[in-house]
């Protein structure tokens, strides 16, 4: 940073003004009383820098670079006023021996000249040797000064020898030292500690200050999570972030000795093309950064979802048709992100090979690896190179076929040829109708390597998304939302990958039923095509499944796909969502799911394909959305529609199937098998086709011990499903429903599934299956019984439940950053017996207690509950009649119930609850 470039600097301090000021009080009080009066005019200057620096700003609000620098620039001088007085007014030494010599160097982000409005001061405190009681004076006044200016300062005091023997031992500070900058005091003596810190620190070192500096960005990728599109970024500390673009200049500065970024271009590591992206993209860090500490008033780096919309309309982003401002803004961030990560592969490349090229000669020489040539290409050295700077403009076919090359020999692509590639990549679109181009794309989509790797490079290199310009649409496209953890982008790649990852049979653990289907599959090339396509239509107006599937049609032809699998493609991406919108909101027991869904798939090979399309669908939307519910949900619909497909029919009638659950559960039970004609005579035929053998077992077993008691509730941790089961045995009556899902959420938990039952004896027999608000199961003996005393409280109105409900924290924080407006929709064709009501809402903890209220209050019993969260959004579905068993059909009394799930769904005054 160079003063000079600042405009107007006086604006933001006048250092030589401030400066007389504080002299005037001086004069008037003396310099011991003066030091309350010094601090506010310090105070009130640092106070009007920042709103100036805050005004320009607003009034540019992309220049990240002039604010950062103006910020640095302002502490600077302040620095230089607070030593001056210190030196002169407080600590005033006449005669100063030779140990009695400061220098201020500037560290870190400081000593880079850059710093966002509330970023730590960094400052080293150096001295020719051990501190004299002076020096000590000195700074421990000047440090005060700043504190009391509310900064916060990283201080260090050390003479030049420490220096030199903690920067050779500690990779922090010999870091933070590399960006020393000379601030105030002596300047020989700042001189001094640079040359020792270039001769002593520095030489020789340069290998291993690499490696521990890449090994350093690792653990902070997995740290922040290890993707550069994590949807709430960290804007300094992620991956394609600030401190990626200060590891370069880092290392740069160590191998190379640059003092300034533009310098990389003269030592080889980047192009002059490569520098201005690498500015572009800091310029707009650093604005984001600055906009996000001036917004909160602190030190705040994440760019969560509440101030996502904040900077985005600070930056002036706009809506546009089918995006909206705050996700035009998050899908420029992420192409900046993306530019950072494309600049380090090529950077660190590069730096190998210029490691490689110093590596000495010898007797081994001769063993190392020699240059061949692969189809007119250069390999060596595990990279693939092109022979020539014209070699992709000779034929644009190359620049995909490169990438398949590098995918099938396992090499990586040599820096240079990265960089041609990027240049060249526009050359690409005249050779998509090409049917040798589409062949390569289909061999590298459908690759049975590593698909993942390379379709992330061609996308890097930017030919992806002219080769393919629906997917270019997509390109760094964020969803704002808490579900979707990545950019439309990067989920289909990673769902690529997943795939390639199950037909290698390496997730049998994880995906047994895909796993187990992958290779009976007819249509390879259409699953991939599919997974590819399944979400290419977002961000336009309308349905995005409605039209990628018309984007297919057109799409799969140019690709080389016949017209059986483009037809099968389309239908895919059409229905991408049907298998888990049946399966996790819909009553598996109920046969009118089944029939419903099987007439829409209509084949097995169909069905085979929808279920690892809507599996690596999931999985590829983040950490922690897949889970073992989902898994079973999947594979129970799956198992179900496969035999009703294979065999055209329901294996066994109504009473057959009845008949084999009872021997199944009684097999289960062993020496206890009597209770299965004891009790199961209470239990109606519904309950024995809904219920799975297992948990049949254990509720029979539990009525057994419960005979006499007014309420009984058991807990267990239920691995089959993932989750917790809860089952409540108590005396049936109106509101139990609703009462026992509010203790159960008192409790922490969360219900992702319910099924009500009466027995013929007035019984009521409740399953619950329960996990914490992360999705997890409840497994300790201490969360179980909470469970069960929540439960029995709620039950005998010992606790006030709305209220209580109502002041629990939201499970995802900032999720009210998101507005979901509350919908109903009543579906009497979804079951023969039952009316289905979905809800949806923006999810918390008071909500199926609500909705559950609201229906008891409209009369109506629910005899299943399927809960379904998607982030911030919560689908709650009940299976419902009313008190005769009927179905609700009539128009008024629709209207009714929509009117009483809608005032309960929406997030006004909370009644109090009734006793």
């Amino acid at each position: 940073m160079t003063a000079s470039r600042i405009a107007n600097q006086r604006a933001i301090i006048d250092r030589r003004a401030l400066t007389d000021a504080i002299w005037t009080v001086i004069d008037a009080v003396g310099a011991a009383q003066a030091r309350p009066q010094v601090v506010e005019l310090l105070r009130a200057a640092l106070a009007d820098g920042r709103t100036e620096i805050a005004a320009r700003l607003a009034a540019k609000p992309s220049a990240g670079h002039d604010c950062a620098e103006a910020q640095a620039f302002l502490v600077d001088q302040l620095v230089r006023v607070i030593h001056d007085h210190v030196i002169e007014a407080v600590y005033r030494a006449s005669n100063r021996s030779t140990g009695e010599r400061l220098t201020i160097m500037a560290v870190g982000g400081y000593g880079r000249g850059e710093m966002a409005p509330h970023s730590d001061v960094d400052i080293a405190f150096i001295t020719p040797s051990k501190q004299t009681a002076w020096c000590e004076q000195v700074i421990e006044a000047m440090l005060y000064f700043l504190w009391d200016l509310g900064l916060k300062v990283g201080h260090s005091s050390r003479s030049l020898d420490d220096c030199v023997r903690m920067g050779r031992s500690d990779l922090t500070i010999r870091t933070a030292m590399l960006e020393g900058r000379y601030v105030w005091g002596d300047q020989a003596l700042f001189d001094e500690a640079r040359a020792r810190f270039w001769a002593e620190v520095v030489a020789g070192t340069e290998r291993q200050f690499v490696a521990e500096k890449l090994a350093e960005r690792n653990d902070r990728h997995k740290r922040l999570g290890d993707s550069r599109y994590v949807v709430e970024p960290n804007i300094k500390e992620g991956k394609g972030g600030l401190r990626d673009l200060h590891t370069l200049y880092w290392i740069g500065k160590y191998i190379h000795h640059v003092r300034d970024v533009s310098e990389l271009v003269g030592v080889g590591l980047l192009t002059p093309a490569e520098y201005r992206a690498f500015r572009r993209a800091e310029n707009f860090f650093w604005a984001v950064r600055c906009h996000l500490h001036t917004i909160t008033g602190r030190a705040e780096d994440r760019l969560t979802f509440d101030l996502q919309r904040e900077v985005a309309a600070r930056m002036q982003f706009a809506d546009r048709p089918g995006k909206s401002a705050v996700e035009r803004f998050m899908q420029y961030f992420f192409l900046q992100a993306k530019r950072v990560g494309h600049l380090t592969g090529l950077f660190l490349a590069q730096l190998d090979d210029q490691f490689a090229k110093k590596q000495p000669r010898g007797l081994l020489a001769g063993f190392r690896a020699r240059r061949r040539m692969l189809k007119g290409y250069v390999v060596f050295g595990g990279r693939i190179n092109v022979p020539a700077d014209g070699w992709f403009a000779e034929d644009p076919v190359r620049l995909i076929e490169i990438f398949v090359l590098a995918d099938a020999h396992a090499l990586e692509l040599h820096p240079d040829a990265m960089r041609l590639a990027v240049r060249d990549a526009r050359l690409v679109d005249a050779v998509r109708g090409d049917a040798r181009a589409n062949a390569l794309f289909m061999e590298l989509l459908t690759s049975r390597h590593d698909p993942e790797s390379a379709l992330r490079w061609l996308n890097e290199a930017g030919v992806f998304g002219r080769f393919v310009p629906d997917f270019g649409r997509v390109n760094a496209q964020m969803q704002f939302d808490m579900y979707h953890h990545y950019t439309v982008d990067e989920h289909t790649i990673r769902a690529i990958g997943l795939m390639a990852q199950i037909e290698k049979g390496e997730m049998k653990a994880d995906h047994p039923l895909a796993s187990a289907i992958i290779h009976k599959v007819v249509n390879r090339r259409a699953l991939y095509a599919a997974i590819l396509m399944h979400d290419i239509a977002k961000g336009r107006r309308g349905d995005h499944s409605e039209l990628g599937a018309e984007v297919a049609l057109k799409l799969c032809p140019r690709l080389g796909l016949d017209d059986k699998e483009t037809a099968l493609v389309s239908w895919l991406v059409r229905h991408h969502l049907l298998l888990s919108a049946s399966a996790f909101k819909r009553d598996l027991a109920d046969w009118k799911t089944i029939t419903d869904f099987v007439a829409a798939v209509q084949s097995v090979e169909r069905l085979r394909l929808l279920s690892m399309l809507t599996i690596v669908d999931i999985r590829a939307v983040g950490p922690g959305v897949w889970n073992g519910w989902k898994r079973q949900l999947i594979a129970e619909l799956y198992e179900a529609a496969e035999e009703r497909l294979r065999l055209g029919h329901v294996q066994h009638g109504r009473e057959q199937r009845i008949a084999a659950k009872k021997a199944a559960v009684a097999e289960r039970l062993g020496a206890a098998g009597s209770l299965v004609e004891r009790l199961g005579k209470q239990l109606a035929d519904a309950y024995w086709i809904a219920e799975p053998d297992d948990i049949i077992a254990m509720n029979l077993t539990q009525l057994d011990a419960a005979k006499g008691k007014a309420l009984d509730v058991h807990t267990e941790y239920y691995a089959a499903r993932g989750a917790t089961l809860v089952t409540v045995i108590a005396a049936d009556h109106p509101g139990l429903f609703y009462r026992i899902a509010g203790g159960i959420h008192l409790a922490g938990g969360n219900i992702i599934d319910a099924r009500i039952h009466t027995a013929r004896s007035g019984v009521a027999v409740d399953n619950f299956l329960v996990q914490d608000p992360l999705g997890r199961p409840f497994s300790e003996e201490g969360q179980l019984a909470r469970i069960q005393s929540m439960i029995g409280d709620a039950l005998a109105n010992r606790v006030k439940l709305v209220p209580q409900l109502a002041a629990r924290p939201l499970a995802r924080p900032r999720a009210d950053a998101f507005e979901v407006q509350p919908t109903v929709d009543f579906d009497n064709a979804a079951s023969n017996r039952f009316t289905v009501v979905e809800v949806g809402a923006r999810d918390r903890p008071a909500l199926l207690n609500r909705l559950a209220r609201a229906l008891f209050e409209a009369k109506l019993m629910v005899h299943s509950a399927h809960i379904a969260t998607y982030g911030e959004r919560a689908a709650d579905v009940f299976y419902v009649t009313d008190l005769l068993g009927e179905k609700i059909d009539a128009p008024q009394r629709l209207k009714t119930v929509e009117k009483k799930l809608l005032e309960a769904a929406s997030e006004g005054t909370v009644e109090v609850a009734a006793a």
